[in-house]
């Protein structure tokens, strides 16, 4: 199944939606597909709509991205749907697959190998969550735009 970009959605009379969709098969390849998707969305967020993306935010939303397709291809095998919509100073990552399982992130162990992707978007993200749909799942993550006043990497305050 070849990826299906849905584009950008212009829907809401008075207030502009930007955001796009791709259509996944869930194949191995596809990962570097949706990360390309990613990033080619925040430049166009950038240079089209003049909205700030750091490169924290970058750098974060492509891991985002990586984690949380890698995960749908790996356990939840079959069709999966990355969608990426700013919200403000935010970007949303969603990744739906067909698998009602949801995941639950494991008690930190530093000698366990792998299986880390969805402690790593928990601690990037500035909110996380998974909820059931009538068919699956749906992962979202929340990534801001610009750096952090105070410098924190993970673009939240420190506490």
């Amino acid at each position: 199944m070849e990826p299906v970009p849905v584009g950008e959605d212009a829907s809401l009379p008075c207030e502009r939606q930007i955001r796009t969709t791709l259509a996944l098969a869930g194949e191995d390849v596809e990962i570097a597909q949706a990360r390309r998707l990613a990033a080619d969305f925040l430049a166009r967020v950038q240079s089209e709509h003049g909205l700030p993306v750091s490169q924290r935010a970058m750098d974060v939303t492509l891991l985002v991205v990586s984690e949380l397709v890698t995960n749908a291809v790996k356990y939840a095998p079959g069709p999966l749907l990355v969608d990426l919509r700013i919200d403000g100073d935010l970007v949303e990552v969603s990744v739906w697959d067909a698998d009602p399982v949801l995941p639950v992130a494991r008690a930190a162990d530093a000698g366990r190998v792998g299986q880390h992707g969805l402690e790593i978007v928990m601690a990037v993200a500035q909110g996380f969550t998974v909820q059931r749909e009538p068919v699956g799942k749906r992962i979202t993550a929340r990534i801001a735009l610009p750096d952090d006043p105070a410098g924190a990497p993970s673009g939240r305050l420190p506490g």
